[in-house]
């Protein structure tokens, strides 16, 4: 929570302290919405419950955040329930009726600023669900607005960008379910960059981490370039075309791996 909305909080608490010989809270309408707030955070954590081994350092940040809120809307809460036991007794005090009604819709507005605020932080913390090359997961916000951000500046051809973007999205998010679609633009990056060892450890390491994903043809392929850029034996080319034929027969990348096999015979 940041410290604005903290101290947002704060005083509203200690206005509704202050007001509460002066609320009329009988329709319920914010202790409804404490409710729901409590219920939305449950579900945010037990997302973030499951897909904890994905990232780790960020769902306990979040956790911290979440556990912060709902202290928040306990106090809160806790001061709603006083207002409420305090309304029988004020109602019948009329000359004050119209001064206690401009207070409560005051107490009303900011309660409103509140959960408009607290449920805007909650969906940038909810999981998305996304599908990149195949593959279906939850990822975090932050980590899809990051990944597709350096999938962009690859596809501007700027590879170089690509390449730290790329290196930055592994080290920040080395878990992620965008893992082997990261290591194979890695490498891709690397490549264009004529950095040819990292490139092929790059690519190994996609192919390593998931050997049926939709681009695997096109690294086995790349790591024979790859090796041929690196004048690696003709042995160990005809070996990574072999293993792309036999893994992946019928891509497109299997085709352009027979013709190599024969220039290479």
């Amino acid at each position: 929570m940041s410290r604005h909305l903290k101290a947002f909080a704060a005083g509203l608490v200690c206005c509704l302290s202050l007001s509460a010989q002066a609320s009329i809270f009988g329709d319920n309408e914010a202790r409804l919405a404490i409710i729901d707030l409590r219920q939305r955070l449950a579900e945010v954590q037990k997302r973030q419950a499951e897909d904890a081994l994905k990232n780790s350092e960020a769902l306990a940040r979040a956790v911290e955040e979440n556990a912060q809120l709902r202290r928040s809307l306990l106090e809160l809460s806790r001061q709603i329930e006083q207002v409420g036991a305090e309304l029988p007794r004020l109602r019948g005090q009329g000359e004050q009726t119209e001064q206690l009604a401009r207070v409560v819709a005051d107490v009303q507005r900011r309660l409103k600023d509140v959960t408009g605020n607290l449920e805007e932080r909650l969906g940038r913390m909810e999981p998305l669900r996304v599908s990149v090359d195949g593959r279906t997961f939850l990822a975090d916000p932050g980590e899809a607005r990051e990944f597709e951000a350096a999938l962009e500046v690859m596809r501007r051809g700027d590879s170089a960008k690509a390449q730290t973007a790329f290196a930055a999205f592994l080290q920040r998010y080395p878990a992620s379910g965008y893992k082997a679609s990261a290591w194979f633009w890695l490498g891709t990056a690397q490549y264009a960059q004529r950095n040819y060892s990292e490139s092929l450890v790059s690519l190994r390491t996609m192919l390593a981490a998931d050997p049926k994903h939709a681009r695997a043809s096109e690294a086995f392929l790349s790591v024979a370039n790859v090796q041929l850029e690196l004048k690696e034996p003709r042995a160990a080319v005809r070996k990574t075309l072999e293993d792309l034929i036999a893994a992946h027969p019928q891509s497109e990348a299997a085709s352009v791996a027979k013709d190599r096999l024969e220039l290479l015979k």
